[in-house]
């Protein structure tokens, strides 16, 4: 016997937690352009995380470098961040997600920091985070069904994101000299982090209704 299955919520309605947090990037960034260093101070300086100054780790993702990078993050949010709320639901999913989303984004920096631990140039942005996001939702199906590790559609997202994410990361070293440098490294270990975590989650936040049918995978019948 199966059990039905809830049709897909519509993919512009998004939970208020996505809705807050997708608000959040343009509004902080009206503030960080009336301070008076652009908020160069809490960025996240690779050399100084290395000297044992750790606090650009967690302020950086509430930086953005203009008003485009703050609003291209914002709509990726908007997009991605849905999948995961719906899935984390009532008020623990909502204290789940605003912790998965900041462990995306510190552990992203420190991804970032690895790769470049003598690094001297400031890096902000929420994108790790945002990519954690992509990560997570990667895996998601239906309604807060996620997939294996392995599954081949996981795989092959996987590979898309990453391809387009260092190709988009060699453009931005292409312009470097110009201060238009992609930190693609954060993006990728965002990516990976969010790709595996939303398995804990998966399994702490189970589907309310599980479908029983042979052969059949979760969210096939989803339109």
């Amino acid at each position: 016997m199966t059990e039905p299955v809830p049709s897909r919520e519509p993919a512009l309605k998004a939970p208020l937690i996505v809705l807050l947090l997708a608000a959040s990037m343009p509004a902080l960034f009206f503030f960080q352009e009336r301070l008076p260093d652009m908020g160069l101070s809490m960025a996240l300086f690779p050399r100084r995380v290395v000297d044992g100054d750790w606090t650009g780790l967690a302020t950086s993702m509430f930086l953005h470098g203009d008003w485009a990078h703050a609003v291209m993050n914002a709509v990726g949010a908007l997009a991605f961040a849905t999948p995961l709320a719906r899935m984390l639901r009532g008020a623990s999913g909502a204290a789940a997600f605003a912790l998965f989303y900041t462990a995306c984004g510190i552990l992203s920096a420190i991804g970032y920091v690895l790769m470049h631990p003598q690094g001297l140039d400031p890096v902000v942005g929420a994108s790790g985070a945002v990519f954690g996001l992509i990560g997570a939702s990667t895996r998601i199906v239906g309604p807060g069904f996620v997939l294996p590790l392995l599954h081949r559609r996981v795989l092959t997202m996987s590979a898309m994101w990453m391809g387009l994410n260092l190709a988009v990361g060699l453009i931005g070293l292409s312009a470097s000299g110009m201060g238009a440098r992609i930190a693609w490294e954060a993006h990728a270990a965002g990516f990976v982090v969010g790709l595996l975590g939303v398995g804990v989650l998966g399994h702490l936040f189970p589907p309310r209704v599980v479908r029983i049918a042979p052969g059949a995978e979760p969210g096939d019948s989803q339109g």
